[in-house]
C-alpha cells in the first residue's frame, strides 16, 4: 500500500519538476555572423576602390574609410557597425568617382555625335538617351550608349582635309572616297556648315564623307550632279539651295 502511494504522488512531482525546467530554459537565440557581413562589406569596397584607381580617378579619402573600416573590424574592441558603416562610405565613393569618369568621357562623346547629321532612327534614338543619361549624371549608361553608336558611325565615315587644286569633283573621284565624281553633291551635303559655295572649297578644310549612303542618295546625288545647270564661282545656285533642301545664304 505505501508502494502504490508513493507512486501515485511521484507522478505529479516528476511533471512538475519537467514544467519548471522547460520554462526556465530560454528557446536558442539565432545566431548572426557578424564578422562575415563585415567582410562581405569590406570586399565590396576593395572591389569598388580598384575599378577606380584602374581608371586613374578616385577621391582622395576613399581609401582612408576603407582602412579605418578595416582597423574596426581587425580591433577586439572595433564596432562591427562602424565597421560596416566606412566600408560602404568607401565604396559608395569609389563608384560615385568611377560614374564621374564615364560621365566626363561621355560628355565631348555625345558633342562629336550630336554634329554628325544623317543619322538614323535608332542612332538618333541612342543619341537621345545618352544625352538623358548625361542629364541625370549617369555617366556608365551614357558612356556605354555612345561608344557603339560613334564606333558605327566612324567605321561608315572618314575625314579628307582639303589640298590645294582640290574640288569636290576631285575628291568624289578618288579611290579613297566613292570612285566618282557625280557624287560630289553628297560631300557638299554633309558638310553644309562647311561649304558656302560648292564651287569654293580651301585647303586646310576637313569634310567627312560619309562610305556608306544609300542607294537613294547616291542616286539623288547623280542626279544633281548631272542636272545642275550652270555655276559662278562665288554664288549658291538655286539648283544647289534646292538639293540641299533649303535656303542657303552665303556668308
Amino acid at each position: 500500500m505505501k508502494r502504490t502511494v508513493f507512486g501515485k504522488r511521484l507522478v505529479p512531482v516528476i511533471l512538475a519538476i519537467g514544467l519548471v525546467a522547460g520554462c526556465a530554459t530560454p528557446p536558442p537565440a539565432p545566431v548572426q555572423d557578424d564578422k562575415a557581413e563585415v567582410n562581405k562589406a569590406i570586399d565590396a569596397a576593395k572591389a569598388a576602390i580598384a575599378k577606380a584607381k584602374s581608371l586613374d580617378w578616385i577621391w582622395r579619402d576613399t581609401e582612408k574609410f576603407l582602412k579605418q573600416a578595416e582597423s574596426e573590424a581587425a580591433s577586439p574592441e572595433g564596432h562591427k557597425e562602424l565597421a560596416i558603416k566606412l566600408a560602404n562610405k568607401a565604396r559608395n565613393q569609389a563608384e560615385m568617382a568611377v560614374n564621374q569618369y564615364y560621365l566626363e568621357k561621355a560628355k565631348p562623346m555625345f558633342d562629336e555625335a550630336s554634329a554628325i547629321q544623317g543619322l538614323d532612327a535608332n542612332q538618333v534614338n541612342a543619341l537621345s538617351d545618352a544625352g538623358r543619361a548625361i542629364r541625370n549624371a549617369e555617366g556608365r549608361k551614357a558612356y556605354d550608349l555612345l561608344t557603339p553608336l560613334l564606333a558605327e558611325v566612324r567605321a561608315a565615315s572618314i575625314s579628307y582635309e582639303v589640298v590645294g587644286g582640290d574640288s569636290l569633283w576631285s575628291i568624289s573621284g578618288s579611290a579613297e572616297t566613292y570612285n566618282n565624281p557625280y557624287q560630289w553633291p553628297l560631300i557638299y551635303k554633309a558638310n553644309r556648315d562647311k561649304i558656302k559655295d560648292a564651287d569654293l572649297i580651301y585647303p586646310g578644310q576637313v569634310f567627312s564623307v560619309d562610305r556608306n549612303p544609300s542607294a537613294a542618295e547616291v542616286q539623288m546625288a547623280i542626279d544633281h550632279a548631272r542636272n545642275r545647270g550652270a555655276w559662278s564661282i562665288g554664288v549658291v545656285e538655286e539648283s544647289d539651295r534646292n538639293y540641299l533642301g533649303g535656303s542657303l545664304e552665303l556668308q
